[in-house]
């Protein structure tokens, strides 16, 4: 355990995909989710959105209502609406409730969603595109003078938005960081710039990000490694139909981050924690981090050390898990940041 100056780390949770829970038993499964997350000192909880999943305005609301603190990071797809929408959504859930939520800017998602919308954008073109977007509803949110831009993508002309937002409820940006122009992008607009990690280890020689960093990882932690693991076989078991279900989304799939971890090779054994199964096998779509709480802390201690500050973990199954990843926490030398 560290014994010097705590770091403070921004975690965000994440609520569980409808496609996993009944219908009747979903809004039920999230505002456990919620209210765990909320209780263990989680700043947020990411929402995802694709075109096979409940819409995540409607689920940023319904966290709001069932708990006291925590903050909704909605994920934002430009192919969905336009940038005054979303602008006006976060200053009317901040107008009915006080609270606020922060903003995951999707540049990509399912190919095969975006063409179903008859959006055929290259990879790169999008995230000229979500930048565009985004500095739209930043500048909205901001509401120094009425907005015009006029781009590639969008035009607005003295637009305004109406009620204002509170400054002290402006959103934290978040944009997926792991190619190249995720990484210009996020500089562009000043967003937390998160990536689905390789082992700690790799970004030790690396120089420190030049913007705030984070990943996206699960967790599994306990006392001991023995114990550890077998829950995370138990919870992931190796799956031929996953495995399948991998390889045909890696042929339609144009992100950056996709390819990196599928062409990572499995750990023959458990010395390490850095653990893909769950992802090559179609469970989940982060690497895991697997072993009993110091090991794990280690490895969350050198993503902190490399400067990656917020971490967005898994759904997680019970209130448990996030217990476990309290204590990995506090042995990393790390706190929960608001």
């Amino acid at each position: 355990m560290s014994t010097g100056e705590l770091r403070p780390i921004r975690v965000y949770s994440t609520c569980p995909p409808s496609g996993d829970t009944p219908p009747d038993r979903y809004h039920v499964r999230v505002k456990e989710v919620a209210r765990w997350s909320d209780a263990r000192g989680c700043r947020g909880i990411l929402v995802y959105t694709d075109n096979g999943l409940v819409d995540p305005w409607l689920m940023a609301q319904r966290i709001i209502e069932e708990t006291s603190q925590l903050t909704p990071l909605v994920a934002v797809q430009p192919a969905y609406m336009h940038p005054y929408a979303v602008a006006k959504l976060v200053t009317t859930l901040a107008h009915i409730y006080g609270r606020g939520v922060d903003l995951n800017m999707l540049a990509g998602g399912f190919r095969n969603d975006l063409l179903a919308l008859g959006d055929t954008t290259s990879h790169d073109d999008r995230y000229e595109r979500t930048v565009e977007y985004t500095k739209i509803v930043q500048a909205l949110l901001r509401g120094d003078e009425p907005v015009t831009l006029g781009g590639s993508h969008y035009r607005v002309d003295h637009l305004k938005l109406r009620p204002a937002l509170p400054p002290e409820l402006y959103p934290n940006f978040l944009i997926s960081g792991s190619s190249a122009p995720g990484q210009r992008a996020a500089k562009e607009i000043g967003a937390v710039a998160v990536r689905y990690p390789m082992p700690a280890e790799e970004y030790q020689a690396a120089p420190a990000p030049e913007l705030p960093a984070g990943i996206r990882v699960g967790i599994v932690a306990r006392a001991s490694s023995e114990e550890a693991w077998k829950v995370a076989r138990e919870r992931f078991p190796e799956d031929r139909r996953g495995q399948v279900a991998h390889r045909l989304a890696m042929k339609v799939s144009d992100s950056t981050w996709h390819k990196q971890l599928s062409e990572v090779p499995d750990s023959a054994d458990e010395a390490s924690p850095y653990w893909l199964v769950p992802f090559k096998n179609y469970k989940t779509f982060c690497p895991y981090l697997v072993g009993n709480y110091d090991t794990v802390a280690a490895e969350i201690g050198l993503y902190a050390e490399a400067g990656f500050r917020t971490l967005i973990t898994d759904v997680p199954v019970d209130d448990e898990d996030l217990l476990h990843m309290s204590t990995v926490l506090d042995r990393a030398g790390c706190c929960f940041a608001r």
